[in-house]
């Protein structure tokens, strides 16, 4: 008769996943798990790429999502585009600046643009004359400076949009530069520091 497990007191059974053996040691019976290394590391390498296949699968879905949403925006976002070397007039709240503008939506067309007009859009700067996002976003500006606004719908025209180019929950784009601050533009300041010196 061949010996086997049984020949030595202790019983063999087969489950889902892998032998299972009893072991007799100090009179106490344990049931321990024998799989062999290459079957350990395959059921090691099957669970983990599971885990690692369900990570991937919710990172693509959260991406997906923000891709739709990335465009639009829910804090004020300010990119300089060209800053002079000397910045030597600068917009601060209640000053009366002159800026040309292109304005986008995320789609890429444009909604109005000073540039076409040849005419730089004037206003008092933190009076609430414009969107909440210019406020704030051309504060500290230089005169020269070029900067990419990128402003959230409720820094915007918010739900109800500004019809009917502008649609609701929009989110703005965009490019300035600031020409003067109260009447005086980068040349001027120039000249006014030359006379000083």
């Amino acid at each position: 008769m061949a010996a086997g497990p049984e020949a030595h007191g202790s019983k063999s059974q087969l489950n889902a996943y892998g032998r299972h053996r009893e072991v007799r040691k100090n009179g106490t019976r344990k049931k321990v798990l024998a799989i062999g290394s290459n079957e350990a590391s395959a059921m090691g390498t099957k669970r983990q790429l599971i885990c690692l296949a369900a990570a991937v699968a919710a990172a693509a879905i959260l991406l997906t999502a923000s891709a739709k949403k990335s465009r639009d925006v829910t804090e004020l976002q300010i990119g300089v585009k060209y800053k002079p070397e000397s910045c030597t007039l600068l917009a601060h709240k209640g000053d009366k600046i002159k800026v040309h503008y292109r304005g986008t939506l995320t789609d890429g067309s444009v909604f109005d643009s000073s540039y076409d007009r040849g005419d730089p859009f004037e206003f008092t700067l933190g009076n609430g004359q414009v969107i909440k996002g210019w406020d704030q976003g051309l504060l500290g500006m230089c005169v020269g400076e070029k900067r990419k606004l990128k402003i959230p719908a409720k820094m915007g025209y918010g739900e109800r949009g500004s019809p009917p180019k502008i649609p609701g929950g929009a989110t703005l784009i965009f490019d300035t530069e600031l020409i003067a601050v109260n009447g005086k533009t980068s040349g001027d300041a120039k000249a006014e520091s030359n006379s000083e010196l």
